[in-house]
């Protein structure tokens, strides 16, 4: 183990997340396969190892200081890029069955070889608009746990997130900048998708600093059957 893995393992173990070699294995191999794809397809704009294990790995885990994971059977990461927060929660909390959904089939064909590579169970990869996904069986109202990291103002997230998060669930936005002025905007759309605000979580990342805040929303209800829209039209006219 060196310095970089060393404070990160560190670091989990401050929240009780403690992490074996495999795992630790696990996320090396993560980091060398997002280093190696990024330079075919554009995945990510950090690729430096310590930041890699900061601004994704840890930055994508920190879910798990505000949302009791042991309680967690199934999650849902909707458009999840390179595989944040999903992969990195998923090694963490290997109990944990992951459906990712992303609208880009290179991302998912990346994600499929992260997952069989690094030797990921129970995670699913759909390709697909996230709108078209929950409406279907199995999908809508079926998650314990719904999360979106830095994808679209709460207005729109709400829409793509809540019709895949059950009743009693939860629906965990992962925001860099303060999300107030979002939180505003979007209570509307929080009634609408039966949502309701739980809290919101801020903190800083370590070394430098920045800024990150996690927006906990309850489900409360069935989702209304004419949500969501049809694709593209929440990004387009959200509720407000």
């Amino acid at each position: 183990m060196d310095d970089i893995q060393k404070a990160f393992v560190d670091r989990l173990g401050e929240h009780g997340i403690t992490i074996d070699e495999k795992q630790l294995h696990q996320f090396e191999m993560y980091y060398e396969i997002l280093v190696d794809w990024n330079e075919k397809m554009n995945l990510t704009g950090i690729t430096e190892r310590e930041q890699v294990y900061t601004k994704h790995f840890y930055d994508s885990i920190t879910l798990a200081f505000y949302v009791d994971m042991t309680q967690i059977g199934n999650l849902a990461d909707i458009g999840s890029g390179a595989g944040f927060p999903g992969i990195p929660l998923k090694i963490c909390f290997p109990h944990v069955k992951l459906t990712i959904v992303d609208s880009l089939n290179k991302r998912i064909n990346f994600l499929k070889h992260v997952v069989d590579t690094i030797g990921l169970t129970g995670v699913e990869l759909i390709h697909g608009r996230a709108e078209e996904v929950a409406r279907k069986q199995g999908y809508r109202d079926g998650f314990d746990l719904v999360t979106a990291r830095a994808v679209a103002r709460m207005a729109v997230l709400n829409e793509f997130c809540l019709p895949f998060t059950k009743v009693g669930g939860r629906f965990a936005a992962m925001k860099g900048s303060d999300p107030t002025e979002e939180v505003k905007e979007a209570a509307r759309s929080l009634k609408e998708l039966r949502g309701a605000l739980n809290k919101v979580h801020s903190f800083s990342l370590p070394v430098e600093e920045s800024g990150r805040h996690i927006v906990v929303i309850d489900k409360k209800g069935a989702t209304p059957s004419k949500y969501p829209r049809k694709a593209g039209t929440a990004s387009k006219t959200p509720i407000v």
